[in-house]
């Protein structure tokens, strides 16, 4: 069997980061940072297996709703004596402007009063790469010298190392180089494996280190200056453009010092002349059970690297530290040093090899010998527990400790003189995400990066005040709070609590050389900027049934998260939309257009109020519909009366075929077909002021057949492609037809065309100084401000030629033949006018002709204009308008001005469409017809919010979004067919669409709370716990899950006398995970009722399994079974138990508004001699797992299991999954064993297994077509297909299952779905089976059957794509995926396709998708078909 998988949802969250200046936008002299559209301040880049996101933060100004509403809340609000004094600091709910400066200095803000900015997050790029990334640092290579941006370097999971820059060429990012080290010999080892790679970069960025296994650092140098160059160049013959010298391994043990062994952590130090790295280190391995043996094992060696002699002195060696040192960071110039994280306490250590210890519980002295200092009171009561902490540096002496749970705790460094003396640990400040990553940004910023939920950016600001003596006895921290953010950051706001002010006496207590008794503290405030919302991990998921309004979808169900930041995420296939309303009244069928006009302003007294916000524009008022039957079409002019329905006041015959508000919204322009075209100017209340029919002179034209309207033009396009433009003039209320000499014969011919307005001030043209003088005016308009509107022309020419017109002068301002062969730049051509005259025979429709062109702007919080393009045969793409820089060479004569902007692709995406013949001119072929346009519009789902889109319509319906944070996405709307679109706020409702779908028309809204950014529409249901477990149960439709926390643990003897508690407040209870079952209801959220397991009891699986029963008619229920493991310490056996529960409906409360009810009733519990680690169902019988036995069982007389069948497997079970009587088994060493159930007698019956040995997360079966695969996943990622083949003499007689093909997925996935899936060409008896896979990492993958003509193709295609592409980071997509096997002479790879490659096919032009698929003896067209049908999330 052969399968394709893809990814559906990349990884979730962050687990690398880099802030730097990456693109040129973030430098401060790039270009007009106007105050209205903000500054780009820096990049972020972020990491997450191999995913890679590059964001940009922006300082913009606060949204003026959130300005005043602050200050209103902050005076209703305000109590006595909490408002800012002279001398203290008040911030707004940002942290920025500062409101009261008063007599205070602070850092960074020049004592100016400052108006309220916000930073915000916006996506630049996101790759998936063909590597798993292991670390990223910013570099400062030679070539930052002339452009002052920074590198980025990365490193893989593979030993690699790639040099990656900014390209304006291209606006993405371009490998400069890669390195790899993975034939080095200490990546030979057998256990290679299980190492992780760490990369860390020289603070001036003279070179980079990346650790290998066996205690050894490949070092990559860097040129700093030209200096360096030209020596090189001089020594060697050829020139060196490379900002790199030659790379070298550098084994510690051997080259250092032999001590340096088992390296824990490494870092280089700034502040020295040559670089500098220190080393932790463990000599002598041990662990808490030989620390009478061994303890304090671990040592820090800190040498300088030579490397122009090779030579590598240690300057200082600390021995001696706590075994559980785990972490590095390196302090500033200004106090040299390190500071160590170790498991029980925070050690700073000097150059002078001194020691200065920080215990932050009583353990320390319990594990170690290191001299602990005295501590006083509150000190002594202190009991943190730092594994899983990160460490970052504030200043030069303050240091956060961020805690696993998000706890920010400061750390001091106390000084006495020059040296340190002592730490100092304050109250804790706040609380934030759980930390993998954190980054200091530019003395001001903090990036906590998280793989479990948001990571987010943070602002520190300090501030010194002055303490007079009668407030000296003040302290404990004083209450001042800074507010939560006020931007909505879904489940950001519970766990990002209110920060405090910590207190720090001053050692010397001298002001200005005058001794006043006076003590300073320092006000640490941290606020909230902005964060990347993420998931995390998924635990467990199940498919549940999701109301949209009415209509049912489902929807995968994933408990994710950890901590505090877990919780559920659902995700949809589909744009979830709800129906309000049916509007059968209204039709449709051929178009809708909703309106908003007014009459214009005449009576005196003012009747028109002014609308309440400047920025809120006024609600529709008009619909204009129109059907094709009957025949020639009816157009319908509707408003809406008092009672919120629609009346309709005009009926014309003839289909409309554009409509809009024209003259300001004063009139409305209509264009409509009736027998002859005609272009008509209508009052707001549908009466006609003027029509112009559409005529050479008495014969009239032939019938439009697109047409684009923007006040004050009107463009139409005619079917034998010919257009007629039409300007309005605005005193006369009327429009008259444009000269369009400029553009060439009158006769010239155009395939598509329609107008863009520019708000954004990007459409900036360049004069040609040499060209004629008459068209000097033509650009007057195009030299514009940021704040004013552009009005352009695009147009098609039939042979491909793009242009965009200056209006309204229609001068050309730009031209490109490239966009119909979807090259990823475009740029202006800097050609004439083309020609385009009539051909006869008349020209056919081309397969790759432009159907639809559109220039619209997309985004959210800062739309930005896309050139959106489809062509003919169903291939989508997305262009970015970008900047460009001005001409290098002089402009042709024959043209006056271009267009400073370029376009580059974002996106591509192909669509399988049929076209009917085009002959078919008849009535009925024009009813069937189907429109296929792109429209753009602008929602506000929810108060504050904004989208700016597109809708496709046709048999495809999608809404083209971006959001700030997640980029350009095509989300399917779920219908069959949307023939007509439009937005609607005649029901004072500006997040409403009106729709023509096979529904008919109807009032559509999006669902609320839905997030876009994900690569699949998602709802959030933070619940502030991790669930381990979660099962949908169809019958009652009710969710159970398992919610997980740590508990206290405690050993008893056999008496039931605790063996061992704390004797002191600082030692804390060992902890252990503790489960309780849920019964949560969909609607609302809300937990129905619960069991709570004991202390020490966990749940290992829940599953909804239908068992033999009295009490229903057809003998079978639905029941809930749970297997627990009782943990009961390291010195007793491990315990497990069974449970059957039955959910039950009661009488609900009449309280409450729920109307049913239910409860969760236990009827069984079995308990077992080992832990129950899977269970699943099977033919009416439960089969459950204990330790390495497998047990049959059957649910007698609804209250006890009768086991009826038994076997003995390996060593401890995974998985289980059956269907009908067969059943796979997953073990964690013995790999995967198939087994047959026979009930007469009763036996299990093995049929294979694998002889080899592997460990299995999930293992499940994969049918198609009469063919049978068996899948696994093992813990390193490794995807396997095996074959249950008696036939094959491998097999010896079906013993042994047959391994067919490896794939490297690189991420365990622990949960797994089996869908159905039925192709769209014939509908099989039996579905296809499609696995739906949930990782670790949060991506979520699919499983798809390929048959043998299309797998041939796309393996081919595969292969071609391997070669010819040039993949992000120089990636080797082969090797990535390739799994080393020992048993066979050549990798098993051929089976399993891989997605993320295949996909980059759609992403290229034409030209070279038919040269890829020439060469394999295939056409684009059957590759795109072939992929179509088989991408999609389920």
């Amino acid at each position: 069997m052969q399968a394709l998988r893809q990814e559906v949802l990349p990884p979730s969250g962050v687990e690398f980061a880099a802030c730097l200046k990456f693109t040129p936008s973030t430098l401060s002299d790039s270009g007009p940072s106007t105050s209205q559209s903000g500054r780009a301040l820096f990049n972020v880049v972020v990491a997450r297996s191999s995913l890679l996101r590059i964001f940009e933060v922006r300082e913009e100004p606060a949204p003026i709703s959130i300005q005043k509403e602050d200050e209103k809340d902050r005076s209703s609000s305000m109590r006595k004596g909490t408002e800012a004094v002279e001398g203290e600091v008040e911030m707004d709910a940002s942290g920025e402007g500062f409101v009261n400066m008063g007599a205070v200095k602070s850092t960074g803000q020049r004592g100016v009063t400052q108006s309220a900015t916000v930073h915000k997050f916006y996506l630049v790029r996101e790759h998936r790469l063909h590597g798993t990334v292991t670390g990223m640092e910013a570099v400062r290579t030679i070539h930052s010298l002339e452009d002052k941006l920074d590198r980025l370097l990365v490193s893989f999971k593979d030993a690699k190392i790639a040099l990656l820059e900014w390209s304006d060429a291209i606006h993405d990012v371009l490998t400069v180089s890669i390195h790899t080290y993975e034939r080095a010999p200490q990546l030979m080892a057998l256990d290679s494996a299980l190492f992780r790679a760490e990369l860390r970069v020289d603070p001036l960025s003279r070179c980079a280190a990346l650790s290998l296994p066996k205690d050894a650092l490949a070092i990559l140098p860097f040129y700093q200056s030209q200096a360096e160059l030209d020596l090189i160049e001089q020594e060697s013959s050829q020139a060196r453009d490379v900002p790199y010298s030659p790379s070298f391994i550098l084994d510690l043990a051997n080259d250092v010092d032999k001590r340096i062994r088992n390296v824990i952590d490494l870092c280089f130090l700034p502040g020295f002349n040559n670089p500098t790295v220190a080393v932790l280190c463990q000599y002598q391995q041990t662990w808490t059970g030989r620390l009478k043996e061994y303890k304090d094992t671990v040592g820090l060696y800190i040498f300088t690297l030579d490397l122009v002699t090779n030579n590598y002195p240690v300057i200082t060696a600390v021995e001696g530290l706590p075994y559980d040192c785990f972490s590095l960071a390196p302090c500033s110039t200004t106090t040299g040093g390190v500071v160590i994280l170790a498991g029980n306490a925070v050690i700073f250590v000097d150059q002078s090899s001194r020691r200065v210890i920080l215990p932050v519980n009583g353990w320390l002295q319990r594990t170690s010998d290191v001299p602990v200092p005295s501590l006083n009171a509150q000190e002594q009561l202190r009991d943190l527990q730092l594994e899983g902490a990160r460490v970052t540096f504030v200043d030069d002496k303050t240091f956060f400790v961020i805690l696993k749970d998000g706890t920010v705790h400061p750390v001091e460094l106390i000084l006495d003189g020059k040296t340190v003396s002592r730490l100092s640990m304050a109250e804790p400040l706040a609380r934030t995400t759980i930390p993998a990553v954190v980054k200091r940004v530019e003395n001001e910023h903090l990036f906590i990066g998280s793989i479990v939920g948001p990571s987010v950016l943070l602002k520190t600001a300090h501030v010194e005040e002055e303490i007079k003596d009668e407030d000296t006895e003040m302290s404990a921290a004083p209450a001042v709070v800074a507010p939560v953010d006020a931007m909505d950051l879904d489940d950001d706001e519970d766990l990002y609590g209110p920060s405090s002010v910590t207190e720090k006496p001053v050692a010397n207590g001298t002001t200005n050389g005058i001794s006043d008794s006076v003590k300073k503290r320092t006000v640490v405030r941290l606020s909230l900027c902005d964060a990347i919302p993420a998931y995390g991990p998924i635990s467990d998921m199940a498919f549940g049934v999701a109301r949209n309004g009415d209509r049912v979808v489902p929807e995968l169900i994933t408990a994710s998260g950890a901590g505090d930041l877990g919780g559920f995420h659902l995700f949809q296939r589909d744009m979830p939309t709800r129906t309000k309303r049916k509007l059968h009244a209204i039709g449709g069928g051929r178009g809708m257009w909703s309106l908003a006009v007014r009459q214009a302003i005449k009576v005196s007294g003012g009747t028109l109020e002014r609308p309440a916000n400047p920025y809120r524009a006024e609600n529709d008022s008009v619909i204009i519909s129109t059907d094709a039957n009957p025949s020639p079409g009816l157009s319908r002019i509707a408003m809406r009366s008092s009672h919120s329905d629609i009346t309709i006041t005009t009926r014309i015959p003839g289909t409309t075929l554009g409509a809009a508000a024209f003259f300001q919204g004063t009139a409305i322009l209509h264009i409509l077909y009736n027998a002859t075209n005609i272009i008509r100017v209508l009052e707001p209340d549908g009466t006609e002021r003027q029509s112009i029919k559409d005529l050479d002179g008495n014969t009239p034209r032939p019938r439009i057949k697109s047409c684009s309207i923007c006040d004050p033009f009107v463009l139409i396009i005619r079917e034998d492609d010919s257009i007629g433009l039409f300007i309005g003039e605005v005193e006369r209320g009327k429009i008259r037809r444009k000269d369009m000499s400029p553009m060439g014969d009158k006769s010239s011919r155009y395939i598509a065309g329609c107008f863009y307005t520019d708000t954004s001030g990007l459409f900036q043209t360049f004069l040609n100084e040499q060209a004629p003088m008459e068209n000097v005016t033509s650009t007057l308009q195009g030299a514009m401000n940021a704040g004013s509107k552009t009005q352009w022309l695009v147009l098609v020419r039939p042979q491909g030629v793009v242009e965009i017109w200056t209006l309204p002068k229609l001068t050309l301002a730009f031209s490109t033949t490239l966009l119909s062969t979807l090259d990823p730049v475009l740029t202006d051509s800097f050609d004439p006018p083309a020609l385009s005259l009539p051909q006869d025979p008349p020209r056919k429709p081309q397969e790759l002709d432009i159907d639809q062109v559109v220039i619209a702007p997309l985004g959210e919080s800062r739309p930005r204009p896309h050139l959106i393009v489809l062509l003919r045969s169903g291939q989508l793409a997305i262009y970015e308008a970008v900047a460009n820089a001005l001409p290098a060479e002089p402009l042709p004569s024959t043209r006056s001005s271009t267009l400073l902007v370029k376009f580059v692709k974002v996106i591509s995406k192909a669509f399988d469409i049929q076209h009917t013949e085009e002959e078919q001119k008849s009535v009925l072929a024009e009813q069937k017809r189907i429109s296929r346009l792109l429209l753009p519009f602008v929602t506000s789902p929810a108060p504050g919010q904004a989208f700016s889109g597109v809708f496709f319509t046709g048999d495809r319906p999608s809404w083209i979004l971006s959001t700030d944070k997640g980029g350009i996405k095509v989300f399917a709307s779920g219908h069959n067919v949307v023939q007509a679109f439009t937005t609607s706020s005649l029901w004072e409702f500006r997040g409403d669409f009106l729709m023509y779908s096979e529904e008919g028309p109807s009032l559509v809204e999006w669902m609320p709370d839905v997030q876009l950014d994900g690569h699949l529409p998602a709802r959030s249901i933070p619940r502030s716990k991790p669930y381990s477990n979660v099962v949908y149960d169809a019958s009652t439709s009710l969710i159970v899950a398992a919610s997980s926390f740590q508990n206290r643990f405690a050993s008893y003897d056999e008496d039931g006398n605790i063996v061992w508690e704390p004797d002191s407040p600082n030692i804390s209870f060992p902890r252990c995970e503790c489960s309780t079952l849920e019964l949560i209801s969909p609607d609302g959220w809300i937990t129905m009722d619960g069991y709570e397991f004991a202390a020490n009891e966990f749940v290992n699986c829940i599953a909804s399994v239908p068992l033999e029963t009295m009490s229903t008619e057809s003998g079978m229920k639905d029941f809930i079974a749970v297997g627990t493991t009782i943990n009961r310490g390291e010195d007793l056996a491990v315990k497990g138990a069974v449970y059957i529960f039955e959910i039950v409906e009661v009488v609900p409360e009449p309280i409450g508004s729920i109307k049913r009810w239910w409860r969760l009733k236990l009827l069984c519990r079995d308990d077992a001699k080992g832990p129950v680690s899977f269970l699943c169902g099977m033919d009416g019988y439960l089969v459950s797992s204990m330790g390495q036995k497998i047990f049959v069982r059957a649910f007698d007389l609804d209250e006890r299991l009768v086991g009826v069948a038994f076997l003995d497997v390996g060593v401890y079970v995974t998985s289980l999954r059956a269907v009908k009587n067969f059943l796979v088994i997953g073990d964690a060493v013995k790999s995967v064993w198939l087994v047959a159930f026979q009930e007469d007698p009763y036996k299990l019956v093995i049929l294979g297994k694998d002889p080899q040995h592997c460990c299995i997360t999930r293992a499940d079966l994969f049918f198609a077509d009469g063919h049978l695969s068996i899948v696994t996943c093992d813990e390193e990622g490794i995807v396997r297909l095996y074959a249950y083949d008696p036939h094959d003499p491998e097999s010896k007689g079906g013993q042994n299952l047959l391994r067919r093909t490896e794939f490297h997925g690189q991420t365990e996935y622990r949960s797994s779905l089996l869908i159905a899936r039925r192709p769209k060409s014939g509908d099989p008896e039996i579905p296809q089976a499609r696995l739906v896979c949930g990782s670790v990492d949060g991506s979520l993958s699919t499983l798809t059957y390929v048959d043998d003509a299309a797998f041939k193709r796309l393996h081919l295609l595969q292969g071609q794509l391997i070669r010819t592409v040039q993949h992000v980071a120089a990636l080797n997509p082969k090797a990535f995926r390739m799994v080393r096997n020992e048993y066979v002479s050549r990798p098993l790879s051929k089976g399993i396709l891989d997605g993320n490659l295949l996909a980059a096919f759609e992403d290229l032009p034409i030209g070279r998708q038919n040269e890829v698929t020439r060469q394999i003896g295939t056409d684009r067209a059957t590759v795109l078909k072939d992929w179509a049908s088989l991408v999609g999330a389920w």
